[in-house]
Formats: C-alpha cells, sequence, structure tokens
C-alpha cells in the first residue's frame, strides 16, 4: 500500500494537486446552469456506488431513475446538484460506462462522473518524481509503465481501457496466455474457449515469450479463476517471464478488494477480494516469499479524495470555457457535506468513514446489506431502504 500512502502525502501540494486531477479525471465540459452565481453553487454533493444501489444486474432499483432525474433542472436538462458514481466495479472505459448508465436510467451522464475501481492505474502510466529543494515543492514525470509490457486481468476490455489510460504495451491475459503452449493445463477442457489463435497472436508470440512483465493489474472480475491464477504465478514467481528460474516479483495491482457484491443473484456474489484471497493463498505456499500487491477501490481515503475533487470540477464548470486545473481546483469552493449512498457497509461506509467531514454515509437495504437496524461495526449517518429515499432526504435537508 506503500504507493497509496506517498499518494495520500503527495495531495498536500498544490502543483501535486493539479497533475493529479489532470490524471484522474476528463476535463467538465458541461455546466451548470450560466445563471447560477458562486454564491448559489451547491454546498453539497453525493456519491453514488452502483451495483445494489442503481442497479442490480443491468435493470435500475429502488426507484433509481426517478431519484436521479431529481439532481437535473427540468426546465433546461443541466445538472442540479453535483454527482458522481463511485464504484468498485469495471471493465470498460469510463466513457462507455457513461453511455450505458445513461441508456438505463434515462439521464445525461457524464464520463467524468463515472469512477471506476480502476480509474486509479491511469496514474501507474508515469509517476512523480518528488524533489524537495530548499525553498519549495517540485515533481516531474518520469517514465514508469508506459511503454513496458503490463498484463490486464478482468471481464469486459480490460486491455482497451490500459490503453485508454496510455498504457501502449499491454494484452489482455486472454492474448497473454494463448502465446504460451500449454500454460493452462485445463484449456482443453473449457468448452468456452475455441482453441484457435488468432493471426495477431502468432505475430506477437515469439516477441512476447522474450519480454518480462513488468506488472500485472488486475482490472476487473477474472472470468476464468483456475488460468489467471495459474498465469499470474508464473509471471509473479519468475520475475515476468513464465517457465523460467524464481526472480523477484514484478508489481501486482488490483482495482478493488471488494469479498462481496450484490449482483442478479439473491444472495451475494464472491468479488475481486475473493479472487485475491485465492491468488494471495496460492502463492505463498509456491514461493519462498510473500505476495506483494496493492488494492485500489474503496474502502481507501484516496479515492473519496478524489471524489471530492470530482465534485468540486463539477461546480467549477459554471462556464463553457475550459479552465486551468488550478483553476478548476481552486480551493474557493468548500463542500459542507458529502453524501455517499452505498449497500455495502465494510466497503461504502468504512469509505465514508474513514475519509471523514465532509463525508456523510447513508446505508441502503437493496443491496449487500438487508438488515434491520444499522450495521454493527460501521454504521452509517442513516439508513433508508432505497436510493429514492436518500435523495429526498438529501433534498429536504438541504432545501431544495
Amino acid at each position: 500500500m506503500r504507493f497509496l500512502q506517498n499518494l495520500a502525502k503527495a495531495s498536500s501540494s498544490t502543483k501535486i494537486r493539479s497533475q493529479s486531477t489532470t490524471l484522474f479525471s476528463a476535463i467538465i465540459s458541461r455546466s451548470f446552469s450560466r445563471s447560477r452565481s458562486s454564491s448559489e453553487r451547491p454546498s453539497f454533493g453525493v456519491a453514488f456506488d452502483i451495483d445494489g444501489v442503481i442497479l442490480r444486474g443491468n435493470a435500475p432499483i429502488g426507484g433509481s431513475p426517478r431519484a436521479l432525474g431529481r439532481l437535473y433542472d427540468d426546465s433546461i436538462g443541466t445538472l442540479k446538484v453535483p454527482y458522481v458514481f463511485l464504484t468498485n466495479g469495471g471493465g470498460v472505459p469510463e466513457s462507455k460506462r457513461a453511455l450505458e448508465l445513461e441508456k438505463q436510467l434515462g439521464v445525461n451522464i457524464l464520463s467524468s462522473q463515472v469512477i471506476q475501481g480502476h480509474t486509479p492505474f491511469k496514474q501507474l502510466v508515469k509517476r512523480w518524481n518528488l524533489c524537495w529543494p530548499v525553498a519549495h515543492l517540485t515533481t516531474t514525470f518520469i517514465h514508469r509503465f508506459e511503454k513496458e509490457l503490463v498484463i490486464a486481468v478482468g471481464k469486459g476490455e480490460p486491455a482497451v481501457v490500459m490503453s485508454e489510460y496510455g498504457f501502449k504495451n499491454v494484452l489482455s491475459i486472454d492474448d497473454y496466455a494463448s502465446c504460451f503452449d500449454n500454460i493452462d493445463p485445463l484449456g482443453h477442457f473449457k468448452k468456452w474457449t475455441t482453441g484457435n489463435v488468432s493471426d495477431q497472436i502468432n505475430t506477437i508470440r515469439s516477441s512476447v515469450c522474450s519480454q518480462r512483465v513488468q506488472a500485472a493489474f488486475v482490472v476487473s472480475d477474472s472470468i476464468d479463476w483456475s488460468r489467471d491464477i495459474q498465469v499470474l504465478c508464473d509471471i509473479l514467481r519468475t520475475g515476468g517471464l513464465p517457465g523460467s528460474k524464481i526472480a523477484h516479483q514484478p508489481p501486482l495491482y488490483f482495482a478493488s478488494d471488494d469479498l462481496e457484491y450484490q449482483a442478479v443473484f439473491p444472495s451475494e456474489r464472491l468479488g475481486m477480494g475473493a479472487f485475491r484471497i485465492a491468488l494471495e493463498s496460492i502463492f505463498n505456499r509456491i514461493h519462498p516469499n510473500a505476495l506483494e500487491y496493492t488494492s485500489f477501490g474503496k474502502p481507501n481515503t484516496c479515492v473519496f479524495r478524489n471524489a471530492e475533487t470530482v465534485l468540486r470540477e463539477l461546480v467549477h464548470s459554471s462556464s463553457n470555457t475550459i479552465q486551468s486545473a488550478n483553476d478548476q481546483i481552486g480551493g474557493n469552493h468548500v463542500f459542507r457535506t458529502l453524501y455517499m449512498v452505498g449497500d455495502n457497509p465494510s466497503v461504502d461506509i468504512k469509505g465514508a468513514r474513514q475519509a471523514g467531514h465532509p463525508w456523510f454515509s447513508i446505508l441502503t437495504r437493496t443491496g449487500v446489506f438487508k438488515g434491520k437496524e444499522n450495521h454493527d461495526e460501521y454504521p452509517a449517518d442513516l439508513v433508508v431502504d432505497t436510493v429514492e429515499e436518500a435523495v429526498d432526504y438529501i433534498l429536504r435537508k438541504e432545501g431544495i
């Protein structure tokens, strides 16, 4: 977790904050009502979890379309209340996820309003080289993983996601495994695989098999645990070159660490955290050193700090002119309250509680949590049945 700790320390510098903003989120182009003055800017914002709060599978739940519709100005269709989706899910680019949510919920959504578990990975393309001269802090970017061979694991389009973040030499674990004959000993038993290797894989096979993988990224939930655990163990225990001798482990990153999440099935499903536990347990049995990894996503405090930055940008986009990063962050606009609406006490509520002021946690009963009373270990500031109830409470409390 050293990277996250360094990131949190660095956030105290205005210069670093402006660079972090550029990496973490796109510049906001849609505005609030042009007539809204600085004094009328909202003093609050909202972050919604998606699975178990807004959607179950692909279906809206808890009156979510109506609830979100109340956050827009009916007369001109612009945002009235700044909000973001703060989810540990992913597997597709933020722009694509925003379009999917628009169709499912019937409201206009910016790609910058979608913060997924893997969104922070864009910071790992390059890294800060921090220098402390006598007078002040300076920072420059130095190369990290931009051109190195990295592997992307998970459902959806993990390699596309990483490519959009700026990684120039990324392969999905599907394509990577296809470059090695018999790396998956159970492959020929898996009826869902075609067994055919594309011409592209044949073209890059010799090059890939001789390159060391410099980092592995678990972008979204693995769809083939047995193969992915096998291939990741091969990569991680050999210094990035399967089939070679044991060497120093390359970096491993997880987009989130959810043990369970709420999907369509009535009971919770195993999440990325469960996959991490399985991988770690096996790796630690076959390698002399314990697995080293970094997990992002909620409940990490830096995720909530970034959400606050994005919400602040939404407020500062009071005109269609593009402002500088420093102007967007500004420091002038202070939120009195930021509401986190989630269904998972150990992820959403724990994260909001750890982030502290100005976060206010609201726990719904439409997902992982179904209790009659508040959660014992991670009690929320408010417990409601649905997201519609949560939005109703927020708007009444804020006098809207």
